[in-house]
């Protein structure tokens, strides 16, 4: 499985026949974009349950998935795990609880929703504030990861780091401005079956070395990790003390709440036709991520097998790199990783897992940019002309190049920086705004405009609080500032405090509101329709 020359030729063959690919799947449903309709919604409606699901599923994947939850299986034992099953609870939450109450015609992204479902369009702009706040975070980690993996998978050196970020921008903006809904679901297709491969090839190369059985690759796990017994139980992530059991408990509920209201993955669900659509897309979307996740367990306990916990924190203090280094240890007979034939699939899987996840999420940033912050408010019901439409249409894929722009531009800056902190402030502003205003708004009569708000504009300044006073942005070697030391608030994920605030917010900020008849009334006409 090496070879200098083979392994580069090959990184260079599969990255541009998938960019090769994914640009003719996005000129293909470029055909029909001057419509809002198509460009916001084609994906749902026009890739049938199995399209939808796995759409659904490439949207749901992440760099985090991918390198995150491998770094933390082997370095944390059980309690990677425990984000591994998380991370598929929390899709299949997304889709049994949610997804046939957003399903909705008309409805493009979760400031039109709430905006129909309360019958109040001044709630826009406090949704697209939140989108913005989680989005932008996730999508500055996704590119530098495109970067640096672009810059590994090609051999090039560290000051070629800001030429390749720039590379991955401009695809994702080619991608969503282009390609839309219906392009961008192709591509995450595309990539849901180039990911699954390299990381099936990856778990059975790594059960195969230990004989097939998994029990003796766990013990060699528990051995190279040096954490003895520990490795087996919870804790281990963040510690044995009473704030560390606070602080998984916190990043366990942050995980699953957070995943599973990300705008991006919710912007799929509100073209699907029907709830037999919901219920077949429901499998589609959730069978993928779970043999997926369990691929990334077994490699996180081969990294931790096969190169023990000193050598992948001596790469990355978080385990980062732990999915690409095992690459090595499973072709010893490279020299080096830039002429591992294995390296180079798995870089090439991991690139377009990011690519194709930055599509994704510019296209939600740029159409909640392009929509809840319109001069003008549009609801589902309002009559378009093919003018206006074209207008907005335009707007959107402006708001595509404007978002991609400045996030390539920010992104060159947190190359050598810890990710784990924009992660950290992504999933926790997920899980504590949204949430709150879409459950409330679904179950709870009563709730409101003024609610929406106070949820949004009340808790994203505590969450940005806790975390800049938190562990994660000092006073730990991964930090963000590691050689500083300001912290006072004891968690590393502020969820144990802001969820319940959300919440709460929510709760009170409709109690003060008018929740009167006119409310109940437009309830009920939602509910008729």
């Amino acid at each position: 499985m090496s070879g200098g020359f083979d392994a580069r030729s090959l990184a260079v063959v599969v990255f541009l026949g998938f960019v090769a690919v994914s640009l003719l799947l996005c000129g293909l449903a470029a055909a029909d974009q001057d419509d809002p309709e198509h460009f916001y919604a084609g994906g749902g409606s026009a890739l049938g349950p199995a399209g939808a699901g796995l759409a659904i599923a490439g949207d749901y994947i992440s760099a985090a998935t991918l390198l995150s939850t491998t770094g933390a299986v082997a370095l944390a034992g059980f309690d990677g795990v425990l984000f591994a099953v998380a991370t598929v609870a929390s899709l299949v939450l997304v889709m049994r609880m949610l997804a046939e109450p957003l399903r909705r015609k008309g409805v493009f992204t979760l400031g039109d929703f709430l905006a129909d479902r309360l019958g109040d369009p001044s709630v826009r702009r406090a949704l697209g504030i939140a989108t913005l706040v989680v989005l932008a975070p996730l999508l500055l980690v996704q590119l530098a990861t495109a970067g640096r993996v672009m810059a590994s998978m090609f051999g090039l050196p560290d000051g070629a780091l800001t030429g390749c970020t720039v590379a991955s921008g401009a695809l994702m903006v080619c991608y969503s401005a282009v390609g839309g809904m219906r392009g961008t679901g192709y591509i995450q297709i595309l990539k849901v079956a180039v990911v699954l491969a390299a990381v099936t090839l990856l778990a059975g190369l790594v059960l195969a070395r230990y004989g097939w059985n998994p029990f003796s690759l766990f013990d060699a796990a528990r051995r190279g990790s040096g954490a003895g017994g520990a490795y087996a139980r919870p804790g281990l992530q963040f510690g044995h003390t009473f704030a560390g059991a606070l602080d998984l408990l916190g990043f366990q509920l942050t995980l699953v709440l957070g995943a599973a209201c990300m705008p991006h993955v919710m912007m799929r669900l509100h073209p699907m036709r029907d709830r037999c659509t919901v219920r077949r897309a429901t499998v589609w979307a959730s069978a993928p991520v779970a043999v997926l996740c369990l691929g990334v367990v077994v490699v996180g306990l081969g990294a931790s097998a096969l190169l023990g916990r000193k050598v992948l924190q001596a790469a990355d203090p978080a385990g980062g790199t732990a999915l690409l280094l095992v690459t090595g240890a499973l072709d010893p007979g490279a020299d080096g990783p830039r002429e591992s034939l294995l390296f180079a699939c798995v870089a090439c899987a991991v690139f377009a897992t990011t690519l194709a996840a930055v599509a994704g999420i510019t296209l939600a940033a740029a159409s909640s940019l392009a929509r809840d912050f319109a001069a003008k408010a549009r609801t589902r019901t309002a009559v378009r002309s093919d003018r206006s439409s074209g207008r907005e249409i335009l707007r959107a894929r402006l708001a595509v190049v404007l978002i991609g722009a400045l996030a390539v531009w920010v992104s060159t800056f947190t190359h050598d920086r810890n990710p784990q902190v924009l992660l950290s402030l992504s999933f926790a502003a997920s899980a504590s705004v949204l949430p709150p205003v879409l459950l409330y708004a679904l179950f709870r009569p009563g709730f409101d405009a003024r609610g929406v708000r106070w949820t949004v504009y009340g808790t994203l300044p505590l969450i940005v609080v806790l975390m800049a006073l938190s562990p994660s942005v000092s006073g730990t070697p991964i930090a963000l500032f590691p050689d500083r030391d300001f912290h006072w608030f004891p968690l590393q994920t502020p969820g144990i405090v802001t969820i319940p605030a959300g919440f709460l917010l929510g709760h009170l900020g409709s109690r003060t509101g008018r929740a009167g008849r006119s409310h109940r009334a437009n309830r009920a006409r939602f509910i008729a329709q």
